[in-house]
């Protein structure tokens, strides 16, 4: 039977924006149910470092630099006493070379030198990390430690908008709207559904509506 009112409409459509993000949670679920980060690494220092580079460029190009970077400089220690055109050298193809060396030599020594090498989960302690907001802390909580955290990057901003889910533009303010809409232990595979759903069949250009999902109730369907 078809749930009427409350909820979902007369068609069994998800009637408001948390109903919405429940339903393609749900729905997103069973069509990636493997859906992990694509950023490879070993522990929470190397996603700490792997997403810092990881900005303006692609998950394959990052991985394709990380394992001559954490060869080299394996912990923060290493990193922290790292000459720094050395690591402009190793991670130059990755864009923005001399600012992300500057932001994971100052991530190290500050890892160092705060938390004596620990990656620290509170958010506040990982924003005061050089090169780290809320984005970067929450991929590392939600990823490499377990704790709740909803990155929000440019196809989580996108589909949240197309999903009626929440009119904000700032990605600070799209994470507040949408954490309260999902339970706190499905936040950051929530995030990463997202994405892979926004690369593989919801990009910025050409959506392909038709092989949705998430068409028959996405405000944005053109089917």
């Amino acid at each position: 039977m078809v749930p009427v009112g409350g909820t979902f409409d007369g068609m069994g459509r998800p009637r408001t924006p948390a109903g919405r993000a429940r339903e393609a949670n749900r729905r997103l679920t069973d069509e990636y149910p493997d859906a992990e980060c694509e950023l490879t690494h070993r522990n929470p220092f190397e996603l700490l470092a792997a997403t810092i580079l990881s900005a303006q460029c692609t998950d394959k190009r990052v991985n394709m630099v990380t394992p001559v970077l954490f060869e080299r400089y394996p912990t923060p220690w290493d990193l922290a006493e790292a000459s720094p055109a050395d690591v402009e050298g190793i991670v130059h193809s990755t864009g923005f070379y001399a600012n992300k060396t500057r932001s994971l030599l100052g991530m190290a020594q500050r890892l160092v030198e705060a938390f004596e090498g620990e990656v620290p989960g509170d958010m506040a302690d990982l924003t005061s990390l050089p090169g780290v907001g809320r984005k970067t802390a929450n991929v590392v909580r939600s990823v490499a430690l377990d704790l709740p955290g909803l990155p929000v990057d440019t196809h989580v901003g996108r589909l949240s908008r197309r999903l009626g889910l929440t009119e904000a533009t700032d990605p600070v303010k799209v994470e507040y709207e949408l954490n309260p809409m999902v339970a706190a232990h499905d936040r950051g595979d929530f995030s990463m559904r997202l994405i892979l759903h926004g690369r593989r069949v919801c990009p910025s250009r050409k959506p392909r509506c038709g092989e949705c999902v998430l068409n028959d109730f996405c405000p944005a369907s053109e089917v």
